[in-house]
């Protein structure tokens, strides 16, 4: 399967084939605040298999062993990167052409999740200690 998508602007633009690591929503407070977004929603894809097909994006480390790209025109988070999962980056699933198509498969940081967005879903929920 082949997959895209872009910033905001559509400057920063990236692509994959084959299959995703993982699918799935996130929690932690780092994400929440990257985002301005209660909850954000990941595609994990094998180093190898994805490329930039536009604009390169910009990076900043948020945290010790963690890069974010984002669009240096528009400001989209685009990618997350960790030293915790060296062979994989992260995309925004909310930036694919296809979004619908998302399947999302688990809640990360459930520990961390805000009370007042209710979720309902039946997805295994996640914390540190239980990844």
């Amino acid at each position: 399967m082949k997959r895209s998508g872009h910033c905001l602007c559509g400057s920063v633009r990236f692509a994959f084939k084959g299959e995703e690591n993982w699918s799935g929503y996130c929690h932690c407070d780092s994400c929440r605040r990257a985002t301005a977004s209660p909850i954000t929603a990941f595609i994990g894809v094998p180093n190898g298999h994805w490329r930039w097909t536009g604009a390169l994006p910009a990076t900043f480390a948020s945290s010790p062993g963690v890069t974010r790209s984002f669009c240096p025109i528009c400001g989209s988070q685009v990618s997350y990167q960790t030293d915790a999962l060296p062979d994989e980056i992260h995309f925004y699933a909310a930036l694919l052409d296809d979004p619908e198509t998302y399947q999302p498969e688990v809640h990360f940081h459930w520990d961390e999740h805000l009370k007042w967005l209710e979720i309902e879903d039946d997805l295994e929920k996640r914390t540190p200690s239980s990844s």
